[in-house]
Parts: structure tokens; sequence; C-alpha cells
């Protein structure tokens, strides 16, 4: 677990078992910044886990609280891989459809994009970059796919080698498709994940590739991440499942991006 995920467990535990804290408070607990407690607060509170009232950080005890619901709350991709699977897989087998024979494709890190990556057609020949642990897994069993892995630093909460700060590899790696994941998507801020290490490497593949597919389940609309990607205009196709509210299909239309529903 990251120091990250162990300091907003913390806080978690600290608010349940209190009425409530104040942003100093619990600064002085952990030895952090104040700073990096409103952000953390703000994480807790867009994913409905506290609310804030007057300065103070307070449980949030009503059910549509997910830790409420499974008494347990974190970023690892061990945990996120069992959240929204069916639709995961749906958005995984349709964006599958999209890799072509001899195509040069990036896959991003995360849970939906995992999907994709398994549901690849084991006899199709096309190369891949890809800087997740779990997608490159999947792609040793496909006999015929060239598979380029960035390497550098590994981050056991993601599943995601972080490039070195040049990152040549990446940089000189050109693609004609990126199948892109993201935490977060918002009409206004636009496209975001969790973590500041994954931008720079989302960055460049999205300027290095001719086609970018975002690949969110419907839980992601109007979520806002704290690391921003890229506006919204970036992309090109988002595939998603039939939870998507007939407001976001509404704006991703009048975008015109193209929009595909996996049943």
């Amino acid at each position: 677990m990251s120091k990250r995920e162990d300091r907003i467990n913390n806080i978690i535990s600290i608010l349940k078992s209190s009425n409530g804290s104040s942003v100093k408070d619990l600064a002085n607990e952990l030895n952090v910044s104040e700073m990096t407690i409103r952000r953390d607060l703000k994480t807790l509170e867009e994913k409905k886990i506290i609310d804030n009232f007057y300065g103070a950080a307070v449980f949030n005890p009503r059910e549509d609280n997910p830790v409420n619901k499974s008494d347990e709350y974190s970023y690892s991709i061990s945990i996120n891989s069992h959240k929204m699977e069916y639709q995961k897989n749906c958005i995984g087998k349709k964006a599958a459809e999209f890799v072509c024979e001899n195509d040069v494709v990036v896959i991003d890190t995360g849970t939906t994009t995992e999907k994709l990556t398994q549901n690849i057609d084991n006899e199709l020949s096309f190369t891949a970059l890809v800087f997740s642990a779990n997608n490159l897994i999947h792609l040793l069993g496909k006999p015929n796919a060239e598979i380029i892995v960035s390497g550098g630093k590994f981050h056991r909460d993601t599943g995601m080698f972080e490039p070195s700060i040049d990152m040549e590899l990446v940089k000189n790696t050109r693609t004609n498709k990126l199948f892109l994941s993201a935490a977060g998507v918002h009409e206004k801020l636009g496209i975001t994940c969790a973590y500041s290490y994954e931008i720079l490497l989302k960055k460049e593949v999205i300027n290095n590739s001719l086609e970018v597919f975002l690949l969110v389940d419907s839980s992601k609309f109007g979520n806002v991440a704290s690391a921003f990607i890229c506006e919204l205009d970036y992309i090109d196709n988002i595939i998603t499942d039939r939870g998507i509210s007939d407001e976001w299909v509404e704006i991703i239309n009048k975008m015109g991006i193209n929009l595909i529903i996996a049943d």
C-alpha cells in the first residue's frame, strides 16, 4: 500500500471514531502539511466518504458511502479490479474489436484496459506499447503480439512502470491507436487520474497517437481526480457501458466525440 493510501485510510479511521476533525488537527496527527490533508479530504468528499461542515471533516454515515457498503476503501489496483467488473469486461471486449492486424497501439494502465488486453484475439499480429504489469502479463500469452515495455520505477498501487524522466523510448514510439484509462471525466475539468506520476506518460502517448479511445465505465462520468491529463476534446472515441446518463450522452455528442456503448 502506498503512503497516500495508508494516510487516506488513517483519515477514514480517525473520522469514523470521532465526531469530526479539522484540517489542522489531522495534519498534526498524521505529520503532513495542511495542503496535503485538504487534497485528501477533497478526494474523500468526491467519493462521498466524508462531508465538510464549516471547516470540520466528518465521516459520511449515509448508505451512499462506499465504506459503509464494503467496510474498506483503497486506491489499490487489486481492490479496483472488482468494481464494475461486468461493465469493464463489456468495455474491454468492445475495445478489442478496434485492435486490428498490424496495428501499433498503446494500452494504458488500469483495470478497464486490462479487460481489453485479455480480450484481444490470441492469433492477431500487432504491436503494443504497455507500461503496466497486468497488461504485460496478459500479452505474454499472445504469441503474435510484439511487446514494447516502457520500464522504470514500479508502482504497486497502480501496477504501473514509471519511465525515467526523459522517457526516450516512449517519446520515440508512434502509434495509430491509444486506449486510455481515467479516474474521472468532467465536462469542465477534463480527464483526470489519481496520481501525478501518471501525467507525463499519459500526455506523451496522447500526443504520439493518431486516434485516442477513452475506456471508462459509467461511474467515472462527473468525477474529478487530482491529476489532470487532458481536456475532453483530445478524445476521439469513448467506450463505456449502458449506465451512462442521457445528460452525458448529450454532452459527448455535442462535442463531436464518437460514443460507443458496450453491451
